[in-house]
């Protein structure tokens, strides 16, 4: 008999006419909250844990987001030598990072307890994406939880396909998408959004952010309810230790410098510098007075984080109160620009653009198709062509640290970039590289990510990519003190450490390529998102402006280091002649060559050398091996046998046909040898092609400028015009040649 497995409580909600269906009681019992979530056939799993104790030596709260990528989800086999998954894919960082971005700004403020969230897919159908049931599995994991949280959040996917927002398309609809809209949201106000698009504009984004807000609130309220019936009472936590008394008297020390410094100095080395002083003679104070009493006990990081406090109040108080900036900038300022290219030598493209104190350099390079990368994930899409990756080194903030490969936030950076690019990159049908771009920060001072947009256009531009247009970036703030908002253009990074919300917005001069929005408060409403959006607009439009004068529009020619590459089609029934049996006759054009040649399944053939005579030369042997004789068509040939009726010309690579010693020459032909040699190069046109594959060839037709229906039409032996065998000569042959004579003459 079986044994029990445990109770298990099934919720279901029905969203746009598709079900979710959420599931708990009988998967990790031992976890704080454990669920799963199921979509179509797509099934995660989600495990939230809450430590009893603080870490030592932390003054963060701890939180991890974790996605596991299992292959077995899909049915599939890791491709790795140890067959089995190691670590996460981009793709799965990504994921994690936008299923984390909801839910920390929902805990407590100052909560130090660990808390860890696993998210796991137990099955993918290839029709629904993982994501979204991700954030639900994890708020509702939360939910049930002991793990105090002000949840639940729930996401949703947003596309437009034919000019109709759809709610959660699948992975084939996305495909006709111009827009890739998730969203998470609270009960009250939307808390995230991740956004890729195909210039969608201001109006259509709102309704589509709108829309999402509207849809998830059944989502909201079956956690709600899933709480109230079977959640778990919450657990009391460790909070951040704060003393209202230590930190009234820093305040009360320090306000009046800290306001002073804040209005009279806007450039950020001298600040930091002035409240750098203030500080270390705020703890010089309070070590004197320990080191006077004995019994005078004070938490110097505290002191320190109380003052750190104080510069945040300021600031937003003289933004809010004044509607000036830390750089005496107004909310709507954009910080001085500038853009240059080609700033680097033997790359195929750079772009350089600096923002204020931001600065990010960006290299273009261009590759054949074979440097496309392979995906071994989860996901339908088995492979990418355009690429960016985003580097943030130490030195850009004058700070150090260890450099270990790509952090989780370098790599969500990136991919960010990339998704406001790629709408842009022209198809593989007409530019076949393989495009990547790597932006290294030379300088930061806030929203790097938009200035890496900037610099990959610059570069992309530089490197001859024919881009359908230029895109930039510019990140917005938000500063809300009660009922009073401002809204901010292009915040530093000052803005973005104290302020309520990081709004990233790139697009064209026609509309918006990508979103991103984290925010620390509860949520932001629509006229806060409408007039976000407007600002950004218009800083773009700016932006843009700049990036032109640099240059106008995507260079003609690609630069000299650069590959050059065709593409032509074959008829697929050809690609083994093309290949050769083990690669050998592929292999022998590309050393014969020096190119590069890459064959897909429908016919499609690229060439990349470094130059193009050798690409000229590697197609005219290709096309010659693969391509049909065409009637009518005149080609140089080479004699490489002789008979007594006639010679047979090799006109493509492999392929020969019969000249006829009656259609050698526009005269008698007495005998072959006469006339040709073997070896000889001949100018010969196909007459005509048998049902059998024989090629029929004049050399007399080149010479009178016949058709190939007249040369046909005056070979007058038997049989002729069908592409027969071959046939001695005689005097049929030369009465038929005199005879065309005789008409020509006529």
């Amino acid at each position: 008999m079986a044994g029990n497995m445990g109770t298990n409580h099934r919720y279901s909600v029905e969203i746009a006419g598709q079900e979710f269906v959420i599931e708990t009681g009988r998967l990790a019992e031992q976890a704080g909250g454990a669920v799963t979530v199921t979509f179509g056939e797509t099934m995660v799993f989600a495990a939230a844990t809450m430590s009893k104790q603080v870490r030592e030596g932390i003054d963060f709260f701890p939180l991890s987001v974790d996605y596991e990528e299992k292959l077995y989800a899909a049915g599939r086999i890791p491709g790795s030598y140890f067959r089995r998954e190691g670590r996460p894919s981009e793709q799965a960082i990504l994921t994690a990072r936008l299923i984390d971005r909801p839910l920390r700004p929902l805990f407590p403020k100052g909560m130090r307890n660990e808390v860890q969230v696993i998210l796991t897919a137990f099955s993918h159908d290839q029709e629904h994406q993982i994501d979204i049931p991700g954030i639900i599995a994890a708020s509702a994991a939360l939910m049930i939880s002991d793990i105090p949280w002000n949840g639940p959040v729930a996401g949703v996917r947003i596309g437009l396909i034919d000019g109709e927002l759809v709610v959660n398309p699948t992975i084939p609809q996305m495909e006709d998408s111009i827009l890739d809209l998730r969203v998470a949201a609270t009960e009250h106000a939307i808390n995230m959004v991740e956004c890729g698009a195909d210039e969608v504009d201001e109006e259509t984004m709102l309704r589509a952010l709108e829309l999402a807000k509207n849809v998830v609130q059944p989502l909201i309220d079956v956690q709600k309810r899933m709480a109230a019936e079977i959640g778990k009472p919450k657990s009391e936590y460790i909070a951040k230790e704060t003393s209202e008394t230590l930190a009234a008297e820093v305040a009360e020390k320090t306000r009046d410098a800290v306001r002073r410094v804040i209005t009279e100095m806007t450039d950020r080395q001298g600040r930091n510098e002035a409240l750098e002083e203030l500080r270390e003679q705020l703890v010089a104070e309070y070590e004197a007075r320990a080191a006077s009493d004995p019994e005078e006990i004070t938490e110097y990081k505290a002191v320190r984080e109380y003052f750190q406090d104080v510069i945040a109040e300021e600031v937003r108080r003289r933004i809010v109160e004044e509607g000036i900036r830390p750089d005496g900038r107004t909310p709507t300022e954009i910080r001085p620009l500038a853009a240059e290219v080609n700033v680097i030598p033997r790359v195929h493209g750079s772009g350089l653009f600096k923002r204020g104190q931001t600065q990010v350099l960006t290299i273009a390079t261009l590759g054949t198709p074979r440097d496309v990368q392979e995906l071994d994930t989860i996901s339908p899409e088995e492979s990418k062509r355009f690429l960016h990756h985003y580097n943030f080194p130490p030195y850009s903030t004058g700070e150090v640290w260890p450099m270990r490969g790509p952090k989780r936030r370098e790599i969500g950076h990136g991919a960010l970039a990339e998704t406001a690019l790629r709408a842009m990159i022209p198809p593989e049908d007409v530019f076949p590289y393989t495009i990547r771009l790597v932006s290294e920060v030379m300088s930061s001072n806030g929203s790097t990510s938009m200035a890496s947009v900037c610099g990959s256009t610059l570069a992309l531009m530089d490197a001859g990519v024919p881009i359908k247009r230029p895109v930039a970036g510019i990140a917005m703030g938000l500063i809300k003190e009660g009922d009073k908002v401002v809204v901010l253009t292009d915040i530093q990074g000052l803005e973005d450490h104290i302020g309520d919300m990081d709004f990233k917005v790139a697009g064209t001069s026609q509309g918006i390529t990508a979103l991103q929005m984290d925010i620390k408060i509860t949520g932001v409403d629509a006229s806060i998102m409408r007039q976000a959006l407007e600002q950004a607009r218009e800083a773009r439009l700016k932006v843009l402006e700049v990036m032109q004068e640099a240059i106008p529009q995507s260079r003609l020619e690609l630069k000299e280091y650069a590959p050059r590459m065709v593409t032509i089609k074959i008829d697929p029934e050809k690609i083994g002649l093309l290949i050769g049996p083990g690669g050998k006759t592929v292999r022998g054009i590309q050393d014969r060559t020096g190119v590069k040649i890459d064959i897909e399944d429908d016919g499609t053939v690229f060439v990349a050398g470094t130059d193009g005579l050798s690409v000229q030369s590697a197609l005219e042997t290709i096309r010659g091996l693969t391509e049909d004789a065409e009637v009518g068509r005149v080609y140089t040939g080479k004699v490489v046998r002789i008979e007594p009726y006639g010679a047979f010309v090799e006109f493509l690579p492999g392929r020969d046909g019969l000249v006829h010693i009656s259609q050698l020459s526009d005269h008698h032909v007495a005998s072959v040898e006469d006339e040709v040699s073997l070896g000889d190069e001949v100018m010969v046109m196909v007459t005509d092609v048998g049902p059998d594959g024989k090629v029929r060839l004049s050399r007399q037709a080149v010479m009178e400028g016949w058709t190939a229906e007249e040369a046909r039409s005056r070979d007058r032996r038997p049989g002729s015009g069908g592409g027969g065998g071959p046939r001695g000569r005689g005097d049929g042959g030369g009465g038929r040649r005199n005879g065309g004579n005789r008409d020509r003459r006529r």
